[in-house]
């Protein structure tokens, strides 16, 4: 078993191309903000990466031995230096195709959380107001499953 054996693409049978062996995860990283209103945490994707210069989650292919939150965390914390002590999964969304899906992990961010950009898959990071996250040009497969990530993220309650 190799340690990074996910890398690679598969053509599905939706038609498109998709980055992932077993499949994608992502993590949608969330807090309540101080002036009130959710906030998530976005990528600006590199211009170079497929579908660049979009806004987006960290995420990227599943290991083949590899849980989905296991994938998001390190995924968050390759593409972002997130550690994953400051984030608490709370739900899951998967945008399943049949023969590959992608899994968003919905996590809460804790006070301490930081990032830093380690790699060069982004170009910025920031958090966004939800009610702002249309405003932006958004990865293509994260405008398409928004609506559904939001109502999640509208109905999870974030730990005290």
């Amino acid at each position: 078993m190799a340690a990074r054996d996910g890398d690679g693409w598969i053509q599905c049978r939706c038609g498109s191309k998709h980055w992932g062996k077993f499949g994608a995860a992502g993590i949608l990283i969330f807090r309540d903000s101080i002036e009130g209103g959710r906030e998530i945490f976005l990528q600006h994707r590199a211009p170079w990466v497929h579908n660049g210069d979009t806004w987006g989650i960290p995420g990227g292919a599943k290991d083949s031995h590899e849980s989905v939150n296991e994938a998001a965390l390190r995924e968050a914390h390759e593409e972002t230096g997130i550690s994953p002590e400051h984030l608490n999964p709370l739900a899951l969304f998967s945008d399943d195709h049949g023969d590959w899906r992608y899994d968003t992990v919905l996590a809460a961010a804790d006070d301490q959380i930081s990032a830093d950009s380690p790699n060069d898959e982004s170009q910025e990071m920031r958090w966004v107001p939800v009610d702002e996250v249309t405003l932006l040009t958004l990865h293509p497969s994260f405008a398409k499953t928004w609506s559904d990530l939001r109502q999640i993220l509208d109905n999870l309650v974030a730990p005290i």
